[in-house]
């Protein structure tokens, strides 16, 4: 399955109309960055999250992923974490450590939704509260009936993306990522990619093991197109700029949303191509996903739709 995201995306790409990668200014990006240290987001373990023992570690990084989707709003779902204000991810993964350390378990299965909405509790609901309840109690009953509750024992003795990869997609179902674009299936499996990725670099780093993350592709989300469109490594046509720019909602699986996302996948595997293949693309990834809190980059609105899949 891995293998068959990017010549998917590839696809779309060729056959792109709103979106096109402008090869001169990514050139540009990659010698700018040719000499940075990249390093994957979660070594600056926010909130503490590497001092958990490296079982829970990963079993809360496979809950964590499996809704780290859709934090947009107007206003946006913020919440309280250490006297300081924080949305989206990082909002989420600070409420799910809170629990699991304060209850020492990462056994989601038998959550209420009263006990789900406390945990999640923000300025306003957090976006498809019901469907990430049912996607975590979902995700725990598997561990606890095929992995004998513990994610981390099964999965520990994994070096390679691809193994891992399929691992997760085949055992949880809630992980599928794909869209049909001109009559094919394209292959996008974000959140997959994302877990793959944290668990093998979050390994590497708390127990010195060598992993292969060399074969994932990037994480097709919004956040990431956002930033290559202010670097201007992505164009939209006036009609995709006109409604990314006045916030207006995009489909799910519409044209608009696949060409955004697999031109995005195109433009980090050419990011890779320049840089000789010395970097990870998750690794680029993650650098310019990090690069959406740079303030010197005047971002436009990253596109909003909704779904389970970013």
């Amino acid at each position: 399955m891995l293998e068959n995201i990017l010549e998917s995306c590839k696809y779309v790409s060729v056959n792109s109309e709103n979106v096109k990668i402008n090869k001169d200014k990514l050139k540009k990006f990659t010698r700018e960055i040719s000499n940075t240290k990249i390093e994957h987001w979660l070594a600056f373990s926010p909130y503490g999250l590497l001092d958990l023992p490296i079982n829970t570690l990963i079993n809360f990084l496979l809950i964590f992923d499996s809704i780290n989707f859709s934090f947009w709003g107007n206003p946006k779902w913020t919440i309280e974490a250490n006297c300081r204000q924080e949305d989206g991810s990082i909002a989420l993964l600070y409420a799910l450590l809170e629990y699991v350390k304060e209850n020492n378990t990462t056994d989601f299965s038998e959550m209420t939704k009263d006990q789900w909405a406390y945990i999640l509790k923000g300025n306003i609901e957090i976006p498809l509260i019901e469907k990430r309840l049912e996607i975590v109690k979902n995700v725990s009953n598997i561990v606890n009936e095929k992995m004998d509750g513990d994610f981390y024992k099964y999965i520990k003795n994994i070096t390679t993306d691809t193994e891992l990869f399929d691992i997760i997609v085949n055992n949880f179902k809630s992980f599928k990522d794909e869209r049909t674009y001109k009559g094919r299936t394209i292959y996008f499996y974000k959140l997959a990619q994302l877990l793959t990725s944290d668990i093998l670099h979050i390994t590497e780093i708390i127990e010195k093991k060598k992993m292969d993350y060399s074969h994932l592709v990037g994480c097709s989300d919004y956040k990431i197109p956002q930033v290559m469109r202010a670097l201007e490594i992505l164009e939209y046509s006036d009609d995709l700029s006109n409604i990314v720019d006045n916030k207006k909602e995009i489909k799910e699986n519409t044209e608009y949303e696949v060409e955004i996302r697999a031109n995005m996948i195109v433009a980090i595997d050419l990011i890779k191509k320049e840089l000789n293949n010395k970097v990870s693309a998750i690794d680029i990834n993650d650098y310019i996903w990090n690069q959406g809190r740079n303030k010197n980059i005047k971002l436009k609105p990253y596109h909003l739709t909704r779904t389970t899949n970013y």
